[in-house]
């Protein structure tokens, strides 16, 4: 059965779920062109405030197929820097979009599986689950961002045991280092990952674009100029009418209805 991206609408959030369960939902270029195409679409639309990303039964994604890299390596460089080329493109339109991404992670999150998970902006996983940096066990080193993600995440240490080791994590352990934001019971990523949705979809959809890019650019900017980046869009969001609905709704003690 070929891989495919599933979408589906739960209120205001999307959920894209991994589907190739037959190789473990194994990642490949298919999936990421439909990884971006479906992020660029609920883009332009309104109704959708938050993105989920999951797996299709009990497993995140065991990364790569190696079957179809071994494959590659018969090719030449090119097939396999195009490959790259369109997950990076999905890794990078995740942290560049707009709205709330929080990956719901049940079972295995391996190798660019894992690396997809970093991605993201909020993790929710199962007590079970089970992440693991692995490309050093086949001769590999990271892809889809996951060097980046683990050395600005984490003390250099701790990064280069995750990927110089490549041996599985324990949700709780990741959750201690601050990659993993909630621990669910087994079978119940999902559906947490569904409520910290919906509490962001409660917030003002202008607001968290602003705090997303703000997160993204304190990693390349000074002090004096994430201060004036801070200061554009604090001034620009206080004169957006969601400020006026936020700021009446808590002085009236009321829910605020953006």
């Amino acid at each position: 059965m070929p891989s495919e991206l599933r979408s589906t609408g739960h209120g205001q959030t999307l959920v894209l779920t991994l589907s190739n369960p037959g190789l473990h939902n194994a990642l490949e270029p298919a999936l990421y062109a439909a990884g971006t195409e479906a992020l660029n679409v609920a883009e332009n639309s309104p109704e959708v405030r938050s993105v989920v990303i999951t797996g299709e039964g009990s497993m995140f994604s065991a990364g790569g197929h190696l079957q179809r890299l071994q494959a590659q390596r018969a090719q030449g460089a090119q097939a396999q820097e195009e490959s790259l080329d369109a997950l990076h493109n999905w890794i990078e339109t995740i942290r560049a979009y707009p709205k709330p991404v929080i990956a719901a992670v049940e079972g295995a999150a391996a190798g660019a599986g894992f690396a997809l998970v970093l991605a993201c902006d909020l993790v929710v996983a199962s007590r079970s689950a089970r992440f693991a940096m692995s490309y050093s066990r086949v001769g590999l080193s990271p892809d889809g961002g996951a060097s980046w993600s683990l050395a600005h995440a984490l003390p250099r240490a701790l990064a280069a045991e995750l990927l110089m080791c490549g041996d599985p994590v324990a949700a709780e352990r990741l959750h201690t280092l601050g990659l993993v934001n909630r621990l669910a019971e087994p079978g119940g990523a999902l559906t947490a990952a569904l409520e910290l949705a919906q509490t962001l979809n409660e917030r003002a959809p202008n607001a968290l674009t602003s705090i997303k890019e703000l997160l993204n650019e304190a990693r390349h900017s000074t002090l004096n100029a994430h201060l004036g980046l801070e200061r554009q869009h604090f001034v620009r969001n206080l004169h957006h009418a969601n400020a006026g609905e936020g700021i009446a709704a808590f002085l009236e003690k009321r829910p605020a209805r953006y």
